[in-house]
């Protein structure tokens, strides 16, 4: 929604002032001049990416219009998840989970907590990791070592979207001068022309460079950034649950567990230490 109303500023903001110094707002209905800076775009964004990239930024298109996933809520809800399910480790062993780690969709444990079973990439990301700690092989630094390829490699992948559409809009103003110069040479190809007529075929291929820049920083350059924080936001969950899990392998109790994963979350989505505390006993009460 913030997308949505953000995008109604800047036109309005561009358009309207436009509109309130007489200017005249048909002269920049150009749909040649839009054809041309899309078109070049759309083409350059396909010879430039692969199939995988192209393909991962139109799926990540969609979630710019999504509210905020990785919630206040949502974290105490994961909180609570994971102190209970290092609880009944800490109480009946590791052997205890294997059901749960191995069918999440139908476990007891996992279904009291739909938020995080929602989240497919989260849930695998759990399981993977307390299925090697129930397997016993690995110790504590071979588990960091690997989560932290993961996490990276999940990073990596996040940013592909985001530099795709960063490096179309850092192209977006060049496709406007290209579109601008294409209406000079009309232009100039049409001298003999009355200088009223002149003047409205230069005003069109101005109208190109100004389409190319407006697209470039009203339009797709704030994408790209959103795009990155979400990305940061998501990964942030997996860093939260790889602290949490690594605290309890290294012997500390749950509760302490779950401190040691509370404090890596940023400010704005960190609950308290009374509020998180809270939040599991009525979880547990559940």
């Amino acid at each position: 929604m913030l997308v949505i109303l953000g995008y109604i500023v800047v036109m309005a903001s561009v358009f309207g002032g436009f509109a309130l110094a007489g200017g005249h707002l048909a002269a920049l209905f150009q749909p040649v001049e839009l054809l041309m800076i899309g078109g070049a775009a759309a083409g350059a964004f396909l010879v430039g990416n692969t199939a995988k990239a192209i393909k991962a930024t139109l799926k990540a298109l969609p979630s710019v219009l999504k509210g905020q996933k990785y919630t206040r809520a949502l974290y105490m809800d994961l909180m609570a998840f994971l102190f209970e399910l290092l609880t009944k480790v800490r109480k009946e062993g590791l052997m205890s989970i294997e059901s749960d780690v191995d069918n999440p969709e139908s476990s007891p444990l996992f279904a009291k907590y739909p938020t995080i079973l929602a989240d497919q990439h989260v849930v695998e990301f759990i399981t993977d990791y307390l299925r090697l700690m129930v397997s016993g092989s690995m110790n504590a630094f071979e588990i960091e070592n690997l989560m932290d390829n993961e996490i990276e490699t999940h990073h990596h992948e996040g940013e592909v979207p985001v530099h795709c559409i960063s490096k179309l809009g850092d192209g977006m103003p060049a496709f406007g001068i290209v579109a601008a110069v294409m209406g000079v040479v009309h232009t100039m190809s049409s001298v003999g022309l009355p200088p009223s007529e002149l003047g409205i075929l230069i005003a069109h291929a101005l109208v190109g460079t100004f389409l190319g820049i407006l697209l470039a920083y009203g339009f797709l350059g704030p994408l790209a950034s959103l795009l990155e924080q979400k990305l940061h936001e998501s990964t942030k969950i997996l860093q939260c649950v790889k602290v949490t899990l690594l605290a309890s392998l290294n012997g500390y109790a749950p509760a302490l567990a779950v401190e040691f994963g509370r404090k890596v979350l940023f400010s704005a989505e960190r609950p308290s230490f009374r509020e998180l505390e809270l939040h599991v006993k009525g979880a547990k009460a559940r």
